[in-house]
């Protein structure tokens, strides 16, 4: 229901992208069982993320209709996170070459590291749904961009989940007509970060896929910079960083942009960054690609933060 305060839509509309996504990921798993004579089985990652999945979107559902404290989301995150490291054993266990002085190996801190990651992740995601289609699409592109990348666009995970998220898309987007609208909620937005952030980690832990960590920061970077950015600013004016506010990177491009319009520059913006961030990788080295982020996220801040003040005379 629009309230002017977190939701500027014109009229109610149902919270059910996230279950209906999910619905999807399940028939479409089942079928991809049957086609590949598996035995009912799947394989583990992709049963375990699964498995996550469903207590996380039941209840994130409970935030979405009665509304859950930020301690006991940061709960249901850091839970679903620990049970994927706990079943399946991928955690992230190196950050790779990041400065150009040797593998950075997380040790004793890589179980924290990676609840940290994945929790951030999440939240990114859940921040940046503020125009229809904004989510799942960044989503999307960072998925495709981490499967072309890395070879893992032939697992059965990442089609199955970019097949779910177009369902959703078609409806969020209204490709039907206006009436037959939905959102994701916050039960959808966590769970498509959840989705990306652990195929990311499995991409770059693994080493079938020869991924760099540092690479995979390239494919989910406006989602997380708009996210660090936001906390920085409102920890700065002294506002809760889970209040409502039009301080997004995507609100501020609406103020000279239509929906639409925002939500085609912030995709395309996603796109060329994360293929900038392979080229620079595959030219150079992952600690080149490190420092140049770091350029690239400067630009971004002075963008989204930055206001000249004109000089009186």
């Amino acid at each position: 229901i629009p309230d002017r305060s977190r939701k500027f839509h014109s009229r109610p509309t149902p919270l059910t992208g996230g279950i209906g996504t999910f619905i999807a990921l399940m028939l479409s798993g089942k079928l991809y069982i049957d086609l590949n004579n598996l035995n009912g089985y799947l394989p583990e990652f992709t049963y375990y993320l699964m498995v996550s999945s469903l207590p996380l979107l039941l209840l994130f559902l409970i935030d979405d209709y009665r509304g859950l404290k930020v301690i006991h989301r940061l709960l249901i995150q850091v839970v679903a996170s620990f049970f994927m490291i706990y079943t399946t054993g991928i955690q992230l266990e190196s950050f790779g070459n990041l400065f150009g002085s040797g593998n950075i190996d997380l040790g004793m801190l890589s179980i924290p590291i990676t609840i940290f990651c994945v929790v951030g992740i999440m939240n990114a995601f859940n921040m940046i749904d503020g125009v229809n289609g904004l989510c799942a699409g960044c989503a999307m592109i960072s998925l495709l961009l981490i499967g072309f990348h890395s070879g893992f666009i032939y697992d059965s995970m990442l089609v199955l989940i970019i097949g779910s998220m177009i369902g959703f898309l078609i409806f969020n987007l209204r490709i039907f007509g206006k009436k037959r609208g939905v959102f994701l909620g916050d039960s959808g937005s966590n769970l498509i970060g959840f989705w990306v952030a652990w195929s990311a980690i499995y991409c770059s832990q693994n080493a079938i896929y020869n991924t760099e960590p540092i690479t995979m920061i390239w494919f989910v970077a406006i989602p997380l910079l708009d996210c660090i950015g936001l906390i920085f600013a409102r920890l700065k004016k002294g506002i809760s960083i889970s209040s409502a506010g039009r301080d997004h990177i995507h609100h501020k491009l609406m103020n000279r942009y239509s929906p639409e319009q925002t939500l085609v520059i912030i995709l395309i913006v996603s796109l060329i960054t994360g293929l900038v961030g392979i080229f620079v990788n595959n030219i150079y080295s992952s600690w080149v690609s490190t420092y140049v982020f770091i350029i690239y996220a400067a630009c971004y801040y002075l963008y989204a933060y930055y206001k000249p003040t004109k000089n009186k005379i």
